[in-house]
Order: structure tokens, then sequence, then C-alpha cells
């Protein structure tokens, strides 16, 4: 891929930071609702967390997780850093197709506990306090995945993978060749 102008790259940029700020705001916020409903014994509010839950799923954190990764894998093909050229892209890039991956997948249990709280009787209450301790445990474990993404994305860590290094060194030799010209 061809380097993007300093326009393209800086849209990309901004997009790319605000969507992945935004799904890690997105958890906090899910993170809130789960404890909410943990700590609060109110059926009402039980009910409503679980269709919330559902809500910021598909119309946040799906959507912030599928523009993260693409604008991740633009910013990368389209900058010096490339996509397998540094490992902490590499890594960056598998660790956010993880969590996308598997918060795709979880929803559909989501779907399920949303569905059966809108419908809800007395009944059915222990069932879906009981799917809140694995809520807290997926959205924390993803918290703290995309943390982890984010500190990498800011500290660049070296480390430059086999196809980097040698990307780097037929780059530098081209360069010597050129400047004996």
């Amino acid at each position: 891929m061809m380097p993007m102008t300093p326009r393209i790259r800086k849209l990309a940029l901004t997009t790319h930071i605000t969507t992945s700020v935004g799904w890690i705001g997105a958890v906090v916020a899910y993170l809130a609702l789960v404890i909410a409903a943990m700590t609060n014994s109110d059926v009402q509010i039980l009910r409503a967390v679980w269709i919330a839950m559902k809500l910021i799923g598909w119309y946040a954190l799906i959507p912030l997780s599928l523009v993260s990764l693409l604008t991740g894998l633009i910013m990368s093909l389209g900058t010096k850093w490339g996509l397998f050229r540094h490992y902490w892209v590499l890594f960056s890039l598998v660790l956010t197709t993880f969590a996308t991956v598997i918060l795709i997948q979880h929803m559909q249990t989501v779907n399920s506990l949303a569905a059966i709280a809108a419908e809800m009787n007395v009944d059915n209450v222990g069932g879906l306090r009981e799917g809140l301790g694995g809520e807290l445990f997926h959205a924390g474990v993803g918290l703290l995945l995309l943390i982890a993404v984010q500190v990498m994305n800011v500290y660049k860590p070296r480390g430059m993978t086999a196809y980097g290094w040698r990307q780097q060194q037929s780059e530098r030799n081209l360069s010597s060749l050129q400047a004996g010209d």
C-alpha cells in the first residue's frame, strides 16, 4: 500500500483513536451496568440492565470494535509501521481481532438473557442474576485487554519481526545503492 498523505493519515489516526477510546468507554459503561445489577436487588433494575447491555453491545461495542479494527489495519498498511514489521503492531492486530470475535460471539448470550429479561416473570430472576458473573468476567478481561493494546500503541515497544528486519535491510541496501549513483 502506498503511504497516506498527511491529511488522510491524520483523519485515519483521529478516527482510530476516537473509536478505540470509545470502545474502552463503552466497556466501562457496560461494567457499570453489571455492577449496578449485582449490587441491587430490584427486579426491574435487573431487567433494565440486561436490555441496556444488549443495546450497548450491538449499538456501541460491536460498531466501535469493528471500526477500531478496520482503522488500525488502514493505519498499519498506510504508514511506516507496516502490518508485519513490528511486533507491537502484530500483537495489537491479534488482540483486537480476538477481542472483536469474542465480543460478537458473546453477544449471542447477552441476546438470550436480554430476551428472558424482557419477558421475565419472577421465576427467571435467578438465572439472570447468575449470568452477571460471566458478564463481569468478560467485560473485565476485555477492558484489561483493550488497555494493554492502547498502552502498546502509545509506547510502541521495540522489536521488529524477521520480515520487518529483512524489509529494513532491503531499504537500507537500496538507499546505499542509490546514494552511490
